[in-house]
């Protein structure tokens, strides 16, 4: 992958994120990141799902995860790409094709997910800080997403 890929920037409570995007693997979900995130829809979303030793999810603006955007929902880019620790990839309901605005960090290898869940960037520093979040379904204080740009 080229060094020029674009970055993500993801202000949490607990440290700065940086989050390398994948438009090689999904195009379509990239962009929809990166629009929401220059948006500031994010400003301000919990992550109301942290499961130690699995993942963590955030992106619902209500907080209770079953919220989205006013965006349509995205069709599946399903690539090869393993779900291992500190992958991000979409949250969905059952329909391949609901992704929307949720999506969820790999705390640590899920590849029982591979093939299933659209994979489109990969933490590249700050993965101490999505360890630290508030775990819980959904935490009893749930971590706070401060900002998300992309660079």
């Amino acid at each position: 992958m080229a060094s020029d890929s674009p970055t993500l920037t993801m202000k949490l409570e607990t440290g700065d994120v940086i989050i390398k995007l994948r438009p090689d693997l999904a195009p379509g979900h990239v962009e929809r990141i990166t629009t929401l995130s220059n948006e500031g829809f994010y400003d301000g979303v919990v992550f109301h799902r942290v499961i130690d030793g699995f993942m963590a999810q955030g992106g619902d603006p209500s907080g209770t995860g079953r919220g989205g955007s006013k965006l349509p929902n995205l069709k599946a880019e399903f690539s090869k790409q393993p779900h291992v620790r500190g992958v991000c990839s979409m949250a969905r309901t059952p329909d391949p094709n609901s992704a929307n605005s949720q999506f969820f960090i790999c705390l640590d290898d899920a590849t029982f997910l591979d093939g299933q869940y659209t994979v489109w960037g990969e933490v590249t520093s700050g993965m101490d800080a999505v360890d630290a979040l508030p775990k819980g379904e959904p935490p009893r204080t749930p971590g706070k997403i401060v900002s998300m740009r992309v660079a």
